[in-house]
């Protein structure tokens, strides 16, 4: 079942690692969606959209470009209920986000692409599956995350409404990373007809970052779906603390978060630091299992000891 008001993800409060009493800090922890992330949420609002539209009659498929997380919640969904997913992947994605990829059911097409989907780079990942469904449209369906407002609509309905009833209307900070930026638009928009003086803040990683689905501003071109007067701070993060950030959580807190968790909170330790009170809520994407290999990579020492 996907999260509702009466089925949310659990909102979980920050203990050791946010030494401000009067700032509390809660992590949505969107791990505990049924595919295990927040693109639950979008990929099931296109997939119901495709179908309604009658889309994917007389087997039509879907093909989508995706860093991961979209395309396994796609995958798993479309396959059960009779379609079957291609996903684009650039060639940077960890091994994991593929393997778990095949396991839903998705046929992969892997290209040399950068780390996310990008515009402008020839035969990317996202113009590629753009030219399936153009070139195939009879065998292919695409969904599109980057530009179809459904993607929005879907955090419009679930995530902004359980934010604010698991918090009584208590929020006053959000805390979000940027991506196709459906989840930042889409409950941003609900919380502000709530409270208009919520503040909305995007953390983004550094230039040259290799987290899997993160964009910074200078990658936001990809993406139709961001809306820049809902935010209003944007901090930047060294990626690198995405990473050791992510471990801070696993051993401290007790969340198996992955880095993208990690970089928001560092972002949301900042803000904690200038306005000092405050309630704010960090929408956490997934946990750390997907990123084991980025994890090695970015943390000396953890991979020894591993072999016998």
């Amino acid at each position: 079942m996907l999260p509702s008001e009466e089925n949310p993800t659990p909102l979980v409060r920050l203990n050791r690692l946010n030494p401000h009493a009067d700032f509390p800090l809660y992590a949505k922890l969107e791990w505990m969606n049924p595919f295990g992330s927040v693109k639950d949420r979008a990929a099931w609002a296109l997939l119901r959209d495709l179908e309604e539209r009658g889309e994917l009659a007389n087997g039509r498929g879907l093909v989508e470009p995706t860093s991961g997380n979209t395309g396994i919640s796609l995958a798993a969904m479309a396959r059960a209920r009779g379609h079957r997913l291609l996903a684009v992947v650039p060639n940077k994605v960890p091994l994991e986000k593929k393997v778990l990829l095949k396991i839903a059911g998705a046929d992969l097409e892997v290209i040399s692409d950068e780390l996310c989907p990008a515009p402008g780079l020839g035969d990317g990942s996202i113009n590629l599956a753009k030219t399936h469904a153009k070139a195939s449209a009879h065998k292919y369906a695409m969904p599109n995350q980057y530009e179809n407002s459904k993607n929005v609509e879907a955090h419009y309905r679930t995530t902004g409404p359980e934010i604010w009833k698991q918090t009584e209307g208590k929020i006053t900070h959000l805390f979000v990373s940027l991506g196709t930026c459906g989840t930042v638009t889409g409950t941003a928009k609900f919380l502000r007809e709530k409270n208009p003086k919520i503040k909305i803040i995007a953390v983004q990683p550094t230039e040259g970052h290799d987290v899997p689905g993160l964009r910074n501003i200078s990658q936001l071109g990809v993406s139709k779906l961001f809306d820049s007067s809902l935010v209003d701070d944007i901090i930047e993060v060294d990626f690198h603390l995405a990473y050791t950030r992510a471990l801070d959580l696993c051993q401290n807190e007790g969340l198996l978060a992955g880095p993208s968790s990690g970089l928001i909170l560092e972002g949301a330790l900042e803000i904690v630091a200038r306005d000092k009170s405050g309630f704010g809520v960090m929408i956490f994407p997934d946990n750390i299992f997907k990123y084991t290999s980025n994890m090695i990579k970015h943390i000396p020492g953890l991979g020894s000891g591993t072999q016998p």
